[in-house]
């Protein structure tokens, strides 16, 4: 009952954030969704890319149920770093529709396995179950999908992780004050607190 009750809260919760993160590319242009937007090259669709590639390496190579196209590899050094950012050649959808396969395939492992079923992360050098690979593609996909929080906000102010909790129109106002507040508060502590 325990297991049962415990994977299917952990699957519930990565299908939801796999969604959030998608939806942020909502409404965006090309140009936005795959431009660098700090230092290292941090881009939305980039995101979308690398969650991809890594469920499907997760969920599959290491139990011994491939992804069943290809992917760049993690130990082909020509590769190393593509998983971050789209190509000319990739297109929004290509992407999307490819985490979208790549969701079904995940989703498949985890309902045909155990969470006590133990496969081989050979990057981590480790036999884990797969109750471990969940939590930390659940903590993975969580942290990118913040990554998308705040990128997406810094583009054009949207919030939220779905269509229906995105704040209503009409609180610019409120939230500029709530900005000068907390700037000043930290002006202010910049010089009057101790260090």
């Amino acid at each position: 009952m325990l297991e049962a009750t415990a994977k299917a809260h952990l699957h519930d919760h990565l299908r939801w954030v796999r969604e959030a993160l998608v939806w942020k590319l909502d409404g965006l242009s090309e140009y936005d969704v795959r431009r660098p937007l700090t230092l290292t090259g941090t881009n939305l669709l980039g995101l979308v890319k690398h969650n991809a590639i890594s469920d499907a390496r997760y969920f599959g190579d290491v139990f011994q149920r491939p992804f069943p196209e290809p992917l760049p590899r993690w130990d082909d050094p020509t590769a190393r770093g593509s998983d971050h950012w789209a190509t000319e050649h990739e297109s929004r959808n290509d992407i999307t529709d490819l985490y979208r396969r790549v969701w079904q395939h995940s989703d498949a492992t985890i309902n045909d396995l155990h969470l006590d079923t133990v496969g081989h992360v050979p990057w981590w050098n480790e036999d884990v179950p797969l109750f471990n690979v969940m939590v930390h593609r659940l903590s993975d996909t969580t942290r990118h999908a913040g990554h998308a929080d705040i990128l997406r906000e810094g583009l054009d102010g949207s919030t939220g992780v779905d269509p229906d909790s995105t704040p209503p129109p009409g609180l610019e106002d409120h939230w500029r004050t709530r900005h000068e507040a907390i700037e000043r508060v930290a002006r202010t502590a910049s010089t009057t607190a101790p260090r």
